[in-house]
């Protein structure tokens, strides 16, 4: 839901822009008059300028439309310094104008991804052991021809300074024959032979304008193409070779707009497309190449417009509320842009300022671009500059027309139509082999394309047409016991064992004798019937369910939930059950902030959709009932099931962080702890949850959560764990070094403390994982889809990392995607066999699923109560509700 605050905040905008409208009034999200407005600084498209500017910068003296959309970095897993929208500071007073720049700071680069090394050369072997022997296949490309080259790098002024990124890229470009192969990135220049001096003056000339220029070239350092800056060169020499497949650049990846694929039946789109890196891997410099799509709408914001206007009174709101916060495309120049705001009082005819007279937005597009615009008198939307163009020095606002802006992505509605995402679904999830077929066809091209061998000639590369091959292990199957005394049941070469709860108990119950059911009249019938079902499955199971007090509403609106609730936490009941007519968010959050937050009672929510019998019948249902009975037990402390762990004294902490769905400047931090005293026993569980108000997805709180759990397993068991487990979701590469430093350092640092004061004198036994599944590396086995428990830790890891991949699911739709695990910190003692060992288990320990997870259960855990609070609850949930799994 966008956002209905004006997003342009406090912020007053500078300069003027003319009008045809009488009144200059701002119709903004709050109403109000307009702040003045002005046309922004970079070329090609409207813009609005705003007065938060760097000190040492200052906009040129004539403003003119400009294009600064949301390009993005050459690659997705390295990002690369591109070219920059920097405006410099102008020639002194009284100068000539030409001559030698004045001195300005440097424009400040994005991060590296990763300059965290975590492995030493001492460091044991990475390479596990345990398991069959695979031979498999990888999304990569060897660079087969090893650059033995040395890059020369020199820093480029411009004199007088230049704010086009455009401009400056063909001003070097005259002077290709001076520097050789090169790569320009706005401020660097990077050389594959040295030049004639260390210090050059070119001169080059505007080709429109015939303005000329000085361009001052300094040499500043040289590169080894082994570090990395030089691998950031390679990506963008890969991303300059791409230019031959005439593919489009939107948002941070290229896409194929010839090959598109219509789904006219639902107005959209799909728009294939490449997401590539390049980078040292263990032994080679290797291209990482996978299947990316756009879901591109058939309609315009224009379009939008309309429907609102023919079917809501109030359509200004309508339309408001249907684009804030969604990403659209501009045809004309192929960027993307989110919507911050609509103004209703400037329009295609409204005229903005540039350095040869006004012109209006009707005449700018027509002589820039061909384009005629329909309808005058439509609205503007603006949009705000990126934060990589606020970085450097730019704070603007663009005009976009309506009837020009192609609506992109999906809504929730659409999200929740399955016909459409099963529709979607064909052409998005390919199977592993028709991705190949894709890979290799990109491979193909990328070969054969004139423009793009040109490239690779000139920078003495050469591509593998094969993809890599790599070798793996299978981890034997994991048994999964539903009592001490069984002997456990193998979890199956598709690691699903839902069958098997039909012939046995759960590992631990709890009694439920004192539970309500809440339901609606309209309800009723469905209710009764999948009450009995669930009686009938838990009695399979040896869970002992009494009989249950069905409580009748007239309605289902949320106070009356909420009022009926009040009524029954006053009696003391173990759990409550509510049946609702639909999914609206308003009753959910209702039922659980009264339960979860006001009270401590666990709850289950159950739509009248999900236990309303197919065709009748109402065995159908006992499937659906298995699965809630199962969590009921949970939510009460019970466990369904284990696997073997041969370590005591355990505890394994999962943490996530999901955004406050109300305010993004929010976020929630949840820690899940699994207490595992004895192998034998039952494991207890822990949790919670911190706020913090940041908006980024590191937390301060997670050594004093880590604290809380520690208490809780003395409390529970009379010691202290020998052995802390700690998987951390939720990161990017670019904020490993910042875990590092002050999440992992300050977390030994505070186990330290407790352990010396507890009498324990031996350093703290902790392995700190890094979790990501949001990862682009996929693996094929034969052309298939590797088994569960597939692991690979060569060939496509990384040398500075204790990393692997491991396929802990099986997918029967589309190509599996493997979780990658970097260990930043261990002290434990244990090999590299037992710690891929022990996460695979651990991905056959979340209750809410009879099967494993992508990712270990306690991040699932995790990742499901920030959802929660973060979407739902919007506060921490009540702490009596520490010790149970009440969020499943």
């Amino acid at each position: 839901m966008a956002d209905r605050r004006d997003p342009l905040g406090r912020d007053r905008i500078r300069g003027s822009l003319s009008s045809n409208s009488p009144r200059p009034a701002f119709d903004g999200a709050r109403g109000g008059p307009p702040p003045p407005i002005r046309v922004g600084v970079p070329p090609q498209m409207p813009t609005y300028q705003t007065p938060e500017r760097r000190p040492w910068t200052q906009a040129p003296p004539h403003s003119f439309p400009g294009d600064p959309g949301q390009s993005a970095p050459s690659t997705s897993s390295a990002p690369i310094p591109g070219p920059s929208s920097f405006s410099g500071q102008p020639p002194q007073p009284g100068g000539s104008g030409l001559g030698r720049p004045v001195s300005r700071p440097p424009r400040s680069r994005r991060p590296l991804a990763d300059t965290l090394r975590t492995r030493g050369p001492d460091a044991p072997s990475k390479h596990g052991t345990t398991g069959q022997p695979l031979q498999l296949q990888s999304n990569y490309f060897k660079l087969l021809k090893r650059v033995e080259w040395t890059l020369y790098q020199y820093q480029v002024e411009f004199v007088p300074p230049c704010a086009s990124p455009r401009l400056m890229q063909s001003l070097v470009a005259e002077h290709k024959r001076i520097l050789g192969g090169f790569v320009f990135d706005g401020v660097q220049l990077f050389c594959a032979s040295k030049l004639s001096n260390d210090e050059l003056v070119l001169h080059s000339r505007h080709d429109r304008t015939g303005d000329k220029y000085e361009l001052h070239v300094t040499r500043v350092a040289v590169v080894d193409m082994t570090d990395e800056t030089g691998i950031q060169v390679l990506n963008l020499i890969l991303r300059r070779a791409m230019n031959g497949l005439n593919l489009q650049l939107v948002g941070r990846n290229l896409y194929d707009a010839a090959a598109k694929i219509p789904i006219r039946e639902y107005h959209i789109e799909l728009w294939p497309g490449y997401i590539t890196s390049i980078r040292q891997h263990e032994n080679d410099v290797m291209v990482c190449c996978e299947i990316a799509h756009k879901t591109m709408r058939m309609q315009t914001c224009y379009d939008i417009l309309r429907e609102c206007q023919r079917h809501d009174r109030n359509y200004k709101d309508a339309f408001r509320k249907a684009v804030l916060g969604c990403v659209v495309l501009t045809g004309y120049n192929n960027k993307t842009y989110t919507i911050h705001d609509i103004t209703f009082d400037t329009t295609p005819e409204s005229t903005f300022d540039t350095k040869n007279g006004k012109i209006s937005f009707l005449d700018y597009y027509k002589n820039k671009y061909n384009l005629r615009i329909r309808d005058a008198y439509q609205p503007m939307l603006l949009s705000r500059a990126k934060k990589k163009d606020a970085r450097s020095g730019d704070s603007e606002l663009m005009a976009l027309v309506p009837e020009l802006c192609q609506m992109t992505g999906l809504t929730d509605t659409m999200r929740s139509d399955f016909k459409m995402m099963r529709a979607m679904a064909d052409h998005t999830r390919l199977n592993p082999d028709r991705r190949i077929e894709r890979l290799e066809t990109f491979n193909r091209r990328l070969q054969t394309s004139p423009e793009s061998q040109d490239v690779f000639k000139v920078w003495q590369m050469e591509l593998d047409r094969r993809l890599v091959d790599l070798p793996g292990r299978l981890l034997p199957q994991e048994m999964i016991f539903f009592s001490t005394t069984s002997n456990g049941v193998q979890a199956g070469e598709n690691a699903d064992w839902t069958a098997h709860f039909r012939d046995n108990p759960m590992f631990a119950t709890v009694r439920l004798s004192r539970w309500y059911l809440v339901v609606p009249v309209r309800c009723q019938r469905e209710a009764n019937d999948f009450l009995n079902c669930m009686i009938t499955a838990a009695r399979g199971m040896r869970f002992e369910i009494s009989n249950c007090e069905i409580v009748h509403m007239p309605d289902d609106s949320p106070g009356t939930y909420v009022r009926t609730l009040d009524s029954i936490i006053n009696k003391d009941p173990q759990m409550i059950m509510c049946v609702v007519s639909n999914n609206k968010n308003e009753r959910y959050t209702a039922i659980k902030k009264r339960c979860c937050v006001d009270r401590a009672i666990p709850t289950q929510v159950m739509v009248q959709k999900t236990i309303t019998p197919k065709s009748g019948n109402v065995r159908t249902l006992m499937s659906v009932a298995t699965k809630v009975v199962i969590q009921m037990n949970c939510k009460l402390g019970g466990v369904p099931w284990k696997v073997k762990i041969p370590l005591n004294g355990l505890m394994t902490i999962g943490f996530d962080v999901c955004h406050d769905s109300k305010d993004k400047s929010k976020s929630f931090g949840a820690m899940v702890a699994t207490l595992d005293h004895d192998n034998r026993g039952t494991p207890k569980f822990f949790s919670t949850v911190s706020h913090h108000s940041s908006g980024e997805e590191i937390s301060n709180y997670l050594p004093l959560n880590t604290v809380k759990a520690l208490n809780e397993y003395r409390r529970e068991f009379g010691e202290l764990p020998k052995r802390i487990i700690f998987y951390r979701d939720g990161v990017s590469d670019g904020q490993l070094q910042y875990i590092y430093d002050h999440e992992v350092r300050s977390l030994v640092e505070k186990l330290g403390q407790i352990y010396k004061s507890a009498g324990v004198e031996q350093e703290v036994l902790l392995t700190f994982f890094i979790v990501n599944k949001r990862i682009n590396t996929r693996f094929f086995d034969h052309r298939l889809n590797p088994r569960p428990g597939t692991v690979v830790d060569n060939v496509v890891t990384l040398p500075q990392r204790t990393d692997f991949y491991l396929v802990s699911q099986s997918v029967k739709q589309g190509t599996v995607s493997p979780t990658a695990y970097n260990v930043i910190y261990d002290t434990s003692g244990l090999k590299i066999d037992h710690l891929q060992m022990l996460s695979y288990k651990q991905c056959h320990l979340y209750y809410n699923w009879s099967g494993t997870t992508r990712v270990p259960a306690v991040c699932q855990y995790a990742h499901k109560l920030s959802f929660l609070v973060g979407q739902y609850l919007h506060t921490a949930p009540n702490n009596m509700l520490e010790k149970k799994l009440f969020f499943l």
